[in-house]
């Protein structure tokens, strides 16, 4: 039986200083756990969990998942990945490591102690779909030796790691596949669509749309999906996933851009940019598991989450 001083559930969180892992960090401080917050501040942010340092039951550590680390803990949050192309693309060998060797390490830890473990897929594992919108029971359609393929590929060797270890070591895993996520402390510099509009239409620059704009994403307010992540931590053990967490409300990103503007109040002009290579045309989840399995939607509205977003911005510039 494992001694906890603080008779509380012992959670790791990987990636934890990062946007989705501060927001997962204080909502299980919320919920009566002991926190220990792992980041190696790639993309995670000490502001993020700065207002956490103080509360006696979190614990950070600076560490590189790509090197083993040994802890006792009761559940394990695997987050941590630079998720936006920017910061994947920086270094894609070190993004493939991450989500290979990471993994491979935090498996080995909740093995050895016996903790459940959660990994954090993303919707990149359906690639460019030909499936609309995407079911779990889809394989994808992805280039694996694109520009993007350290992120996807990584992503779904992480997966097979994960059923691997529990088929062959009865691990006990869940998987989420993760669609568009955005919300207060976005990294502001992480090129993704939410962030890109919020801020050049704060500073009054061009927003930037990549092709015409007829391309659709989901967009899913944070809270949401913590709720939709902590939740499946918590379903049995014959529960593994994938499951899909995301907004299947389809946007178009100009549609998100005339938004955000008239949010704002900007006058900042749209210019049309190239496409990137390999950027999918569609994304939409089918969320019928997460609605059966979890009791679980999303809840906050497009422009409800949005006001929140640009709130944050706001600050963020006012401070620089």
């Amino acid at each position: 039986m494992r001694i906890n001083r603080w008779d509380r559930e012992r959670i790791l969180v990987t990636g934890g200083a990062g946007f989705l892992g501060s927001h997962l960090c204080e909502r299980l401080l919320e919920d009566n756990a002991y926190v220990i917050c792992l980041d190696n501040y790639f993309t995670g942010q000490r502001r993020n969990i700065f207002h956490l340092i103080d509360n006696k039951y979190f614990e950070l550590i600076r560490h590189d998942i790509v090197n083993p680390i040994f802890l006792e803990v009761d559940k394990i949050y695997h987050l941590a990945c630079p998720a936006s192309p920017i910061h994947y693309q920086y270094n894609p060998v070190k993004t493939i490591k991450t989500n290979v060797m990471g993994s491979i390490n935090m498996l080995g830890l909740a093995k050895r102690v016996k903790a459940r473990i959660l990994q954090a897929s993303t919707s990149e594992i359906y690639g460019d779909p030909e499936v609309h919108p995407q079911p779990e029971s889809y394989w994808g359609n992805v280039n694996p030796i694109g520009p993007r393929s350290c992120y996807d590929e990584g992503k779904r060797c992480a997966e097979t790691l994960f059923f691997d270890y529990h088929r062959q070591n009865h691990v006990a895993i869940k998987v989420v596949r993760i669609f568009n996520t955005y919300g207060p402390r976005m990294h502001p510099d992480d090129g993704r669509v939410v962030s890109s509009f919020i801020i050049q239409a704060l500073l009054g620059e061009p927003i930037t749309i990549f092709g015409e704009g007829e391309q659709t994403r989901s967009f899913c307010y944070v809270d949401d999906m913590i709720e939709g992540i902590i939740k499946m931590m918590e379903t049995p053990d014959n529960i593994t996933g994938p499951i899909n967490l995301g907004n299947p409300e389809e946007t178009r990103i100009i549609d998100l851009a005339n938004m955000i503007l008239r949010l704002t109040g900007s006058d900042s002009e749209i210019r049309f940019m190239p496409l990137p290579k390999d950027d999918p045309q569609k994304r939409r989840p089918d969320i019928t598991k997460a609605k059966q399995i979890l009791n679980w939607e999303p809840r906050i509205s497009l422009e409800d989450g949005l006001k929140e977003t640009i709130k944050y911005f706001k600050k963020i510039i006012e401070e620089k």
